[in-house]
């Protein structure tokens, strides 16, 4: 499919769609065509006699009915706001050159330049249509902006369509190259000119109404009355939703066929080296996330230079696999951050937003959500993780040992060797239990609310990172914990950073990378053997106190 067969292919589709809106006009209103007929016929003495007389009213009666339940359904599809991505809006001010750089690229590929831009913390770069009003609302902009005609007499106008919103996925911003960007670029924003064709704006702006509708009668805390009318109107827009999936589906693709078809004129050679950024940023960028921000993210900290980090991470990643061999000497060419004006103010902004989405922590900064920066993570994030975590599995020992009739001991390594070494496995087993509920209950008791319809990010719903872990896992990371405590009180040691790993074990200024099947190997079959060894190389003492938070 050619790029002015994709844009036919869109627009037929596109038809298509408000040929089904159109229908569904129809049957709403042939209730009351069937009732001016009989009103009319009556008036002029075709129909008479008590029978006419019945079916004339009744089908009246139900012609009002119909049209107030359409109306009523119509009101809130129009109504109903359509879901927004979260995301860091840039004003032109703040990144005068990379407004310069898409409208330079839009004005190459012939296409209206998208009316703003904004960062999201994913891998992804697409287009947004916010023109509704409740996404304006507020913001001191228009859905669409009203230009008189010359010479007009009357106050009539007519509506000229807002471009969409550009969104670029910030690791892009700080890993790619200002050439790597406007080549990955270019086919996004050649979007903008399909979607200008009223027939296409039209059909999008019909279902996103249509899902958004769907989503309004599916919000929870409804009253009786309200969620028995919302259902109503949600079982007609998923009804109209299912006639428009294919529909809107073909329409969608042909965008891209014509998006994609009309890009290959800019840059098109460097693109396909580009693409491989791409898939290179997101591998970077997930590992950063789950190894390095969450364990902050669960200590009540956030890094607040997470897309300076992806850098480090994917120089890491590419000195380390030999696929990536060759992407660092792409780091000597101007980044494409350097397009705005504040570069860190907008890192720190994607930052927090990345831990609202994947975490759920708090919209703004506060007392037990402060930022981090890269210097200070070790200290604040790995060493304060591990002594809060052996703090959690000397607390659950205590208990378990007074249920015993036991007293308190020193929260020592050697009392956790001991305990998971005296029975086949039913210690680490009840112990893996309590650690499991007790972290459960901690986590219940710090999570936030959920998003409403009307609160922060737009009710977009919350991404976890990572499946709840199992009470081994759990375990398993306490014992390792506790090694890194008394590896640092008794043996030197320091916290310390991988950006691939997340927290990681200094010994001697050289991570150590070997500490996880000696602690498998107890937690699972009980065998201290391999653990014992390890803590002897190291020169750790096991039977010293450590110090807990």
């Amino acid at each position: 499919m050619g790029g002015e067969a994709g844009a036919l292919h869109a627009r037929s589709r596109a038809l298509a769609v408000l040929r089904i809106r159109s229908r569904a006009l129809a049957v709403a209103l042939l209730p009351a065509a069937v009732a001016v007929v009989l009103i009319v016929a009556a008036a002029q003495g075709r129909i008479e006699g008590s029978a006419w007389h019945t079916a004339r009213w009744s089908v009246t009666a139900a012609a009002l009915l119909v049209l107030l339940l359409a109306a009523a359904v119509a009101a809130v599809i129009a109504r109903a706001r359509p879901a927004l991505s979260p995301t860091v809006d840039l004003a032109e001010s703040a990144a005068p050159d990379l407004y310069r750089l898409v409208r330079d690229l839009a004005e190459r590929l012939d296409v209206p330049p998208p009316s703003a831009i904004a960062l999201t913390p994913d891998c992804d770069s697409w287009l947004e249509d916010r023109t509704h009003p409740a996404h304006t609302a507020g913001r001191g902009a228009l859905p669409a902006r009203f230009i008189r005609r010359a010479g007009a007499g009357t106050a009539r106008a007519r509506r000229v369509s807002t471009a969409p919103v550009l969104v670029i996925g910030s690791p892009f911003m700080w890993w790619m190259r200002v050439g790597e960007l406007r080549a990955i670029l270019a086919p996004v924003v050649a979007g903008t000119g399909p979607s200008a064709h009223p027939d296409i704006a039209a059909a999008r702006r019909f279902v996103r109404g249509l899902d958004a509708a769907v989503g309004v009668a599916a919000r929870p805390g409804l009253d009786p009355v309200r969620r028995l009318a919302l259902g109503f109107v949600g079982s007609i827009a998923r009804l109209l939703l299912r006639g428009c999936r294919v529909h809107a589906a073909e329409m969608e693709r042909g965008v891209a066929v014509a998006a994609s078809e009309r890009a290959q004129a800019v840059d098109y050679g460097v693109r396909i080296v580009a693409q491989e950024q791409v898939g290179l940023a997101y591998a970077g960028w997930d590992r950063l996330l789950t190894r390095v921000a969450l364990p902050a993210w669960r200590m009540g900290r956030w890094p607040s230079r997470l897309d300076a980090g992806v850098v480090s991470a994917l120089t890491e990643l590419s000195r380390r696999d030999r696929l990536a061999e060759g992407f660092t000497t792409r780091l000597g060419e101007r980044p494409a951050c350097d397009l705005l004006e504040e570069p860190g103010i907008a890192d720190e902004a994607t930052s927090l937003l990345a831990a609202r989405l994947f975490h759920g922590g708090p919209a703004e900064p506060g007392p037990d959500w402060a930022p981090v920066d890269w210097a200070a993570y070790p200290e604040e994030v790995v060493d304060r993780k591990w002594r809060t975590e052996a703090a959690r599995l000397h607390r659950v020992l205590d208990a378990l040992e007074e249920g015993g009739g036991a007293e308190s001991a020193a929260p020592t390594l050697a009392r956790v060797i001991d305990h998971l070494t005296a029975s086949d496995g039913e210690a680490a087993e009840r112990l893996s239990a309590r650690i499991a509920a007790e972290v459960a209950d901690e986590e219940a008791a710090s999570a936030p609310l959920p998003p409403g319809p009307e609160s922060w990010g737009d009710g977009v719903p919350l991404f976890p990172l990572q499946p709840p872990r199992t009470g081994r896992e759990l375990l398993a990371d306490h014992v390792t914990a506790m090694v890194c405590c008394a590896a640092v009180d008794t043996a030197g040691a320091l916290p310390g950073l991988d950006w691939l790993d997340g927290p990681s074990l200094l010994v001697d200024e050289v991570r150590r990378s070997d500490l996880a099947s000696p602690v498998l190997a107890l937690v699972e079959d009980g065998d201290a053997d391999g653990l014992r060894g390890w803590l002897a190389a190291v020169g750790v003492r096991p039977e010293k106190p450590l110090r807990l938070v």
